[in-house]
């Protein structure tokens, strides 16, 4: 079973290719947790599989899926105001993911609040973006901006061993400083990896600025929870590369 984080249908269906039956399902804690998940028989990767019986699911506002059933929470201990937020007039769970329905099986869009939209009104899911990059061997971590600007900018970690064996050579030595580490060739190859790993997206999406560092966001640096996630990143890595992002924007991608 798969949950917890985004699977790219990429690798899943290697592992189901490899006879391993990987399954991704969805839920939260508030739905007890789990509201829907793929079946041995009925596994379609690039979906969170069919509603667990009893459980129903609906698209809402902004294309969010709401979540209805015995299973669905009665509420937060003492946080009224918050309960309300969670819950629909009508009763149903809003869950903050953008999804879709295909027929009656779930697909993650991303979650709203990791939806930005471009000042050319493009709406784009950071998290399938993220994944897309992440899935070449070359990057590590992945961190994307773009909301309210014209283009999308992607901060990456390399791989060590990758950057030494396919970067560093192409460069003239194995630069671990960032601002030697994001002068020419190096960015180029960075680049040229982002966008063959972002191929499949429209192109708006598409990354035109990279900015890269060998240092890893960790728990200890602050830019990771203890659940391997990236820490509040319009808090902690926005205030890290501020004084970047302010330089990428302000000269337009200069």
């Amino acid at each position: 079973m798969s949950g917890g984080a985004p699977l790219s249908e990429a690798e899943a269906q290697c592992f189901i290719g490899l006879g391993l039956p990987l399954l991704q399902g969805y839920g939260m804690t508030e739905s007890s947790p789990v509201v829907s998940v793929n079946r041995l028989e009925d596994n379609w990767p690039i979906t969170v599989g069919r509603p667990l019986p009893g459980v129903q699911t609906r698209i809402g506002e902004n294309n969010e899926l709401q979540v209805r059933g015995e299973n669905v929470m009665k509420g937060y201990w003492k946080r009224p105001e918050d309960t309300a937020k969670a819950m629909t007039a009508d009763g149903w769970l809003r869950t903050g993911v953008q999804s879709s329905l295909d027929g009656v099986r779930v697909r993650i869009l991303g979650r709203i609040k990791e939806i930005i939209v471009t000042s050319t009104c493009e709406k784009i899911a950071l998290a399938d973006l993220e994944l897309a990059i992440t899935s070449d061997p070359f990057f590590d971590q992945a961190y994307v901006i773009g909301d309210n600007h014209p283009f999308i900018t992607a901060f990456v970690v390399l791989h060590p061993a990758q950057w030494k064996a396919l970067g560093a050579a192409k460069c003239g030595g194995s630069e671990a400083d960032d601002a030697a580490l994001n002068q020419g060739p190096a960015c180029e190859i960075a680049l040229a990896h982002i966008k063959e790993a972002c191929k499949r997206f429209p192109h708006y999406a598409v990354p035109r600025v990279v900015w890269c560092t060998l240092e890893p966001w960790t728990i200890e640096n602050a830019m990771m929870t203890p659940t391997l996630k990236l820490k509040l990143k319009l808090n902690n890595l926005a205030a890290r590369y501020a004084t970047r992002i302010d330089a990428i924007y302000g000269g337009q991608g200069g």
